[in-house]
């Protein structure tokens, strides 16, 4: 019987010594940050009641690799490397002559890529004498992860997890608990913020910009506390990048390089980790397409504006350079908690500005549709998130065979779908339905970002 290798593994030994850092490379540098007071660009002290100054020093830093220090790498090789796989079955069902790989992201403790900057922000802040962290999250994957890593390194965790989120995924919630850390649904009566956001609405759903104000409410009020994020911000999408440095490892083993490169997109850091690398040879001349994928529910890249806006609903964050659709914008409730997001990540959308990425949006039943055929076929059960960068890599499988041309395709699996079965029952059942952001919200929404500096 021949044997088909389907797992592509790099040792221990073989991890990653440095981070990547795409802002080195790019042909047109994103605009800075600015402080909203003065509108001048944002200083790492504007920063510093927020974020502790060595992830200060990363957010503003140019330099092209960044070492990891070796209790990072300690931490991050409980799980990493991670896998390479070929999906042979999926391939053989779509009569494709493409070849499909997946970065499999799902290994991890928090069962997502989330950890990769998670391990690296608790370090940093331990470093730093801070002793509790305060956060958002969406889907509860991040707020998963940073209670992971806060009870490796000692710190106490608190997660603000958006309400509809927060009622969908009562294990997420557990997995936060199991790790010390406290969760609770946003928005809540524990800051200004929340309180004022349920007197205006007592059903309020929530959104990740309304758990962000929360967050970092808590952490300037509170002693010893800063705030951590888990997408959007420049270091966020460095740690990340040790998928995609990994990825390129693996190819080099098997004398292979990828023509697609897809990952799903909400603040963009699994798509930063695993597209990254690969923008760095693109930069430098190397054919390969990059496809962010994101829902129609939530259009950032692909109908939203180009502006500074807030990073969250109370407009607290500095003004960020950002494809957006308003820091008010109140998401629908798709199943794809961690896609919910206003705004994306100013690196991410200043390549997707200058045609280096390709963002693409895949409505709820299509990526579902996806996920079900990925998992009949591969075994595996996708995170809903994960399924719309499945959804656009069988989009280009299918064009492979259209057009009769051998190609090699990569996409981030960047989470398990175990925690999410209330999302596969509801498809399963004809309970969910599609949902395109109609226009008059879209302008209703960046309404709020008119009086805004301008780019």
């Amino acid at each position: 019987m021949k044997i088909d290798v389907r797992k592509f593994n790099l040792s221990d030994a073989e991890i990653p010594r440095q981070w990547y850092n795409i802002a080195a490379d790019m042909p047109n540098p994103m605009q800075p940050p600015l402080n909203p007071a003065t509108g001048k660009p944002a200083t790492a002290e504007d920063l510093a009641p927020v974020f502790p100054m060595n992830l200060i020093e990363q957010e503003m830093s140019t330099e092209q690799y960044i070492d990891i220090p070796d209790k990072v790498l300690e931490k991050l090789l409980i799980y990493r490397p991670t896998p390479l796989k070929r999906a042979y079955a999926l391939e053989q069902y779509l009569k494709t002559p493409a070849k499909i790989y997946y970065k499999d992201e799902s290994v991890s403790p928090a069962g997502s890529h989330k950890p990769n900057t998670a391990i690296a922000q608790a370090y940093y802040n331990k470093e730093f004498g801070i002793k509790r962290l305060t956060t958002e999250t969406g889907a509860g994957q991040w707020g998963s992860a940073l209670s992971f890593s806060c009870a490796l390194f000692g710190l106490e965790c608190k997660v603000y997890m958006v309400r509809v989120s927060y009622d969908q995924k009562p294990y997420r919630r557990l997995m936060m608990q199991t790790w010390g850390g406290k969760c609770i649904p946003s928005p809540s009566q524990e800051t200004n913020f929340g309180r004022k956001m349920l007197a205006e609405d007592p059903n309020c759903p929530g959104s990740l910009g309304i758990a962000i104000s929360e967050a970092i409410e808590d952490a300037v009020t509170s002693k010893d506390t800063r705030y951590s994020l888990g997408s959007v911000l420049n270091h966020v999408m460095l740690h990340q990048t040790i998928i995609g440095l990994e990825a390129l490892k693996q190819f080099a083993q098997i004398n292979d390089y990828p023509d697609v490169v897809v990952g799903c997109v909400g603040g963009g850091s699994n798509f930063a980790g695993i597209s990254f690398p690969f923008l760095r040879d693109k930069i430098y001349g190397k054919q390969v397409k990059v496809i962010a994928a994101e829902p129609t529910a939530c259009p950032t890249l692909t109908r939203g504006p180009f502006a500074y806006d807030f990073g969250d609903t109370a407009a607290t964050t500095p003004l960020l350079p950002m494809y957006t659709l308003g820091h008010n914008f109140m998401p629908p409730t798709i199943h794809a908690g961690g896609l919910r997001y206003h705004g994306a990540s100013p690196l991410v959308s200043q390549l997707v500005r200058d045609k280096l990425i390709e963002a693409r949006s895949y409505d709820q039943l299509t990526t579902y549709e996806a996920g079900i055929l990925f998992a009949r076929t591969e075994g595996q059960i996708p995170a809903p998130e994960t399924c719309h960068a499945i959804a656009a890599a069988i989009e280009e499988a299918k064009l492979a065979k259209e057009e009769g041309i051998e190609k090699t395709i990569l996409f981030n699996y960047s989470g398990h779908g175990l925690l999410d079965l209330t999302g596969y029952s509801k498809y399963l059942e004809g309970d969910l339905t599609d949902f395109t952001l109609p226009e008059e919200e879209i302008k209703r929404a960046i309404a709020a970002i008119s009086d805004l500096p301008r780019i």
